[in-house]
């Protein structure tokens, strides 16, 4: 099954496989249970089938749809997966599914899916059925803790918690509230074996000197459930949820676990969560290293600067740069990338770097955009390079000072009309979707025929595989192309493409087929 090449041919980066339901993870720790690299995958979906090759240090992951594998692979190349403390890493296989059946030591593999599955289909009571000597639940224990911070003297945001817990293991979803007039959170990882390590190191340690102790036990929830992504919640495996009004509305069955509903606020009312109104002395924000603080997690003073938000810096500016690598300087330009990465967020300003053209630096409207349009633009194909896409450690993209020679290679697009996301609450919000081959095309002009349209495409070099108008609506249509790469390179040249009549072309991915 495994025919050498996965592990052979791995020598740096190998070139990317094509996306596929099955995975392959490297560096899998020898004393690794089967439970524990089937609860890497379970968070995006189910798990269809497990090999694990010991002697390599290897595992392959089956799971049921190509779009679980796609989000479970964009998820883990912004936060590198930890089993039992050792960074795992884990791309496409080559295979297109797993055959195992007439393979040695499947069954237990086989009994990991059963009982992983099950606990998080919920066919399975958490109190101690699942016992496997060989890493399965232990009794009582949940991927869910709950964390109390006492003596609060300093703000403690969700950034700063995901930040510490991360040591741990993947970090899935974290829900920040008052309660009692104590500030608390309920933080779910993949695995409960994480849950585990994370209570046993962290409860009663502070967080900086002298202050801000954690108290960290199991909650008897097994799964949260977030409706919005802002500064009180976080699902950071769904990067597409509205961010709401800072208010996170909790599902019922939740609401019991917190006891009455609505007093969940802001722990600092009315500074959204960052600025505290108390007035302490901002020197104490910039501990170094905070010696004696969680011994060896402490955080740098960089992140404790700029997590917490000092005194007139606005909170969406941190974050929110990414720093794109591996394009071909041959065909990119500043304006190119604007109209591909304003797919995801609005484009504040492109910088090509003029020394190393294949890399650029684009600033983001805030850190939730940039997250959005990294997880979804990291290892896609453009002008046939992989490009990487990563958070970069600039705040903001310096534009060139007067009489600077720059060929222009860094814009300022924030005056834009072409901006997707100006409009607060914008049904755009609601249609982000991965690159697909499918393109969503909107704002036809009613004279405009099918034939017009696959012409515009094909004239410009593209394979047109598929054309349909919406029956309701012939102003949207979908057209779907040779490949995502194609309709990638489709969207960057034809978006606001003139129809004639006042009307520009609007084109976004898909996430139907035709």
């Amino acid at each position: 099954m495994a025919n050498g090449t996965d592990s052979k041919q791995y020598k740096g980066d190998r070139s990317p496989c094509a996306p596929s339901r099955v995975l392959h993870v490297r560096k899998v720790p020898i004393e690794v249970s089967e439970a524990e690299v089937v609860s890497l995958g379970v968070p995006f979906g189910k798990v269809t089938n497990l090999l694990m090759l010991k002697g390599k240090n290897q595992a392959f992951i089956e799971m049921a749809s190509e779009e679980a594998a796609m989000t479970m692979v964009n998820y883990y190349t912004t936060a590198t997966p930890h089993v039992r403390n050792q960074p795992v890493y884990i791309q496409y296989s080559n295979h297109r599914e797993l055959k195992t059946d007439n393979l040695p030591n499947q069954g237990r593999a086989q009994a990991a899916l059963q009982a992983v599955n099950a606990v998080h289909t919920g066919n399975m009571s958490l109190s101690g059925t699942a016992t496997a000597s060989d890493g399965g639940m232990m009794p009582g224990q949940s991927p869910v803790l709950r964390i109390i911070v006492e003596n609060l003297y300093y703000p403690v945001s969700l950034e700063v918690l995901h930040q510490i817990f991360s040591k741990f293991g993947t970090v899935l979803k974290i829900i920040t509230f008052t309660k009692n007039n104590q500030f608390q959170a309920l933080l779910q990882y993949a695995d409960p074996m994480n849950a585990h390590h994370a209570k046993v190191a962290l409860d009663g340690q502070n967080i900086y000197n002298g202050c801000c102790t954690l108290r960290v036990e199991f909650s008897k929830l097994t799964s949260l459930n977030v409706k919005y992504n802002n500064d009180k919640s976080r699902d950071f495996t769904r990067l597409d949820l509205p961010s709401g009004d800072g208010q996170p509305t909790l599902d019922p069955t939740m609401q019991t676990a917190f006891g009455a509903p609505g007093i969940i606020s802001s722990p600092y009312p009315g500074a959204a969560g960052f600025a505290p109104a108390i007035g302490f002395p901002q020197a104490g924000l910039s501990m170094q290293a905070m010696p004696g603080a969680l011994g060896p997690l402490t955080i740098p003073s960089s992140a404790m600067t700029g997590r917490m938000a000092i005194h007139g810096m606005t909170p969406t500016a941190i974050h929110s740069v990414l720093l794109v690598s591996n394009l071909n300087p041959d065909s990119i330009s500043p304006h190119e990338l604007f109209i591909l990465f304003g797919v995801y967020g609005d484009v504040h300003r492109v910088k090509i770097l003029f020394n190393k053209k294949e890399n650029a630096l684009i600033q983001m409207a805030d850190a939730t955009q940039a997250q959005l349009a990294m997880s979804h633009l990291n290892g896609q194909r453009l002008y046939g390079k992989v490009i990487r896409v990563t958070i970069s450690k600039h705040q903001t993209v310096q534009l060139p000072r007067e009489g600077q020679e720059d060929q222009g290679l860094t814009k300022d697009f924030s005056g834009s009309p072409l901006h997707r996301f100006k409009k607060p609450g914008s049904k755009n919000f609601q249609n982000i979707f991965p690159p697909s081959a499918t393109l969503h095309l909107s704002n036809i002009p009613p004279s405009t025929t099918d034939d017009f349209l696959k012409d515009l495409f094909a004239s410009s070099g593209y394979t047109v595989k598929a054309f349909k108008f919406f029956q309701k609506d012939r102003k949207m249509a979908l057209i779907q192309l040779g490949s995502v790469e194609e309709a990638i390179q489709a969207l960057i040249h034809l978006h606001n493409h003139d129809l004639g009549e006042n009307h520009h072309l609007r084109v976004s991915f898909s996430k139907s087929t035709i």
